[in-house]
């Protein structure tokens, strides 16, 4: 666990509109928020400088924070296919953003953050924002949910470097039943 402390994740939450971020700090133990917000591009009626102002304001908060890695909550799949492609476009800016500076980068379903914050893979912005708000302490949410959409992307990052499946931990559903006996009904 020693390996994390210090790390800075930077979560995203990608949007043409608004897009959310959330930066934490592993400290000890657990993650400390260091800042939230949205990058909001309402402003811009073209999508192209809509994805400029993204690319600014997303280089400017790898500049500011140096996130030692990025997580970003993957595209849903919808039923409006251009919807699907915009946010492929923010998700690309930021990954190439990322990547060019050499920070790695992961991606999570949005289902698989819901579940690692709420254990509920259904649970609403809502919920997901009141477990957060409940477990890093935070005082007042932000208006926009996006922000804390971030935040959960870059806690359910930092939960699955804390406990991966890949480090060996269990070798297969026998091993598991055998360290873990009383999960089996």
């Amino acid at each position: 666990m020693t390996d994390l402390v210090g790390k800075r994740i930077l979560g995203i939450d990608p949007g043409t509109i608004v897009m959310g971020y959330g930066l934490i700090e592993i400290k000890e133990d657990k993650p400390e928020i260091l800042h939230m917000g949205v990058v909001k591009t309402k402003g811009f009626n073209d999508h192209y400088l809509r994805l400029k102002q993204i690319f600014i304001r997303t280089k400017a908060l790898i500049e500011e924070y140096l996130p030692d890695e990025v997580a970003l909550e993957s595209p849903f799949y919808g039923k409006d296919i251009n919807v699907i492609l915009k946010l492929g476009r923010v998700q690309g800016i930021v990954m190439g953003l990322a990547l060019s500076m050499d920070i790695p980068v992961a991606e999570y379903a949005p289902l698989k953050v819901k579940q690692s914050i709420t254990g509920m893979g259904r649970a609403s912005k809502e919920q997901v924002a009141y477990f957060l708000m409940n477990t890093m302490k935070i005082k007042k949410l932000p208006p926009e949910l996006d922000a804390t959409d971030a935040l959960a992307v870059a806690v359910c990052h930092y939960l699955h470097m804390k406990n991966p499946v890949s480090k060996g931990k269990y070798n297969g559903w026998s091993d598991f039943i055998k360290k873990n006996p009383s999960r089996i009904k």
